[in-house]
């Protein structure tokens, strides 16, 4: 890890997220009359411990504000893969307390389940644990040949001319100017997306967002809001589609082109889905290097999930990037079965229903795993990632973290899962960018 790395956790930021951290639960409801409630807290209020120490975490179990009772199953998993303990507890009064530990760096989760009678819904909730995070190291380093590699795949798209094409759309505010634009990626590829800008403004900071996983359209004000806030803001589809189709358009793509896209090609380094995608951020970042209006200081890239991906290789495939932000991060650590963890969405080598050479899947992931383009990126980065996330499993997001060359802050949400609050996050993200503007 990069000595100038910050973490931040909840404790570290004072009584302002106490209230915070004491909303975030997580609630699975079975029907509007009766909604079971768990909160599952470490006894550390960070969730950060030294290994060898022992985390206690406190449930509490509620319906309709009253406790509940009843037997609750659990396992503790060391690094969401191998189980280290399991059995069962009861609660008393709507509420229980169940404990792990590991003695080495890496993370652990709490699976709990509840059932209130045979018939009903079960419920579950989770706990995580991060011990000695700053030390877990990669599962794997990079391939002998991934700088050769991914340098003629450069070679590849410089040799496709740019191609740009804008059509500005009038949306109803003279002070931004908007457009939709198209650019040529490889093989007789697109990319599709959209940019504004303030309208007249010259010298000014420019942000990429790439997006997250699935088939959908891109929203206006995704852009329009940080060119409102003095951005150049180029947003890209992570697809070669149209952007503003209609809704059946991208649920037919869905089903048909797209179906489990992150499976195409994860077999062959040159046929995978991610080698165009990966490519449009690259080209993207040269779009926004060469226009006259960008102040040649800041250039950030941002995402969540899949986004958050993007924004780390993008970070460490182009050097004009100057700072990325990802929250909670998809594709770190494909390899993380070798060092006995979870690896991240899009779980590429696990995908045995494919019928594919598992040997092949591994070795293909490893020239796209955000944890090695990682190690290429020294930019300033803000990364927040959940300790209860099974989508993008912390323990792999902690290994690509300490890759990184450049000073990053991390936030640690305890209580947060994939798609749950990530407010400690969001609010950190607003000076995050003013402070690269800067």
């Amino acid at each position: 890890m990069h000595p100038k790395q910050r973490v931040s956790i909840p404790a570290f930021f004072g009584r302002l997220f106490i209230p915070l951290l004491s909303a975030i639960s997580f609630a699975v409801t079975l029907n509007c009359a009766a909604a079971p409630k768990f909160v599952v807290t470490p006894d550390v209020e960070s969730g950060v411990y030294e290994p060898g120490a022992k985390v206690t975490w406190n449930v509490v179990a509620t319906e309709d504000g009253k406790p509940l009772e009843g037997k609750i199953n659990f396992n503790v998993m060391k690094g969401g893969l191998t189980e280290l303990s399991s059995g069962s507890t009861e609660l008393k009064d709507g509420k229980a307390q169940i404990s792990g530990s590991r003695d080495n760096p890496g993370t652990i989760l709490l699976t709990l389940k509840y059932k209130a009678a045979d018939d009903a819904k079960e419920v579950v909730a989770r706990g995580g644990a991060a011990f000695a995070p700053k030390k877990i190291m990669a599962s794997e380093p990079p391939p002998a040949d991934f700088d050769s590699f991914w340098k003629s795949k450069i070679a590849e798209l410089d040799a496709v001319p740019m191609n740009v094409k804008l059509e500005r759309v009038d949306v109803g505010d003279t002070n931004i100017e908007y457009f939709k634009i198209t650019m040529d990626n490889i093989r007789g590829s697109k990319i599709q997306g959209q940019i504004a800008r303030p309208a007249g403004k010259h010298n000014l900071p420019a942000l990429l967002q790439v997006q997250w996983a699935g088939v959908y359209p891109l929203q206006r004000d995704w852009v329009l809001g940080y060119a409102r806030k003095g951005w150049i803001s180029l947003n890209i589809s992570a697809h070669d589609l149209p952007i503003d189709e209609t809704a059946s358009f991208y649920a037919e793509k869905n089903k048909t082109d797209l179906n489990d896209y992150p499976g195409i090609g994860n077999d062959d380094r040159e046929k995978s889905y991610f080698l165009r995608m990966f490519l449009s951020c690259r080209r993207a970042v040269d779009y926004l290097a060469q226009d006259p209006d960008w102040d040649k200081k800041a250039l950030v890239v941002h995402g969540g999930s899949q986004g958050g991906y993007q924004a780390i290789v993008t970070a460490g495939l182009h050097p004009a990037v100057t700072a990325f932000a990802a929250s909670v991060p998809a594709g770190c650590d494909h390899t993380g079965k070798i060092a006995g963890r979870l690896p991240g969405w899009p779980n590429w080598a696990s995908r045995t229903w494919q019928k594919k050479d598992e040997q092949k899947m591994l070795e293909t992931s490893r020239y796209f795993d955000a944890m090695n383009f990682a190690t290429r990126a020294k930019c300033p980065s803000l990364i927040g990632m959940g300790l209860v996330d099974t989508t993008c499993p912390s323990e792999g997001v902690f290994a690509t973290i300490n890759q990184l060359k450049g000073p990053s802050e991390v936030i640690i949400m305890p209580l947060a899962d994939h798609g749950g609050d990530h407010k400690i996050y969001n609010m950190a993200l607003g000076p995050f960018l003013e402070k690269q503007k800067k």
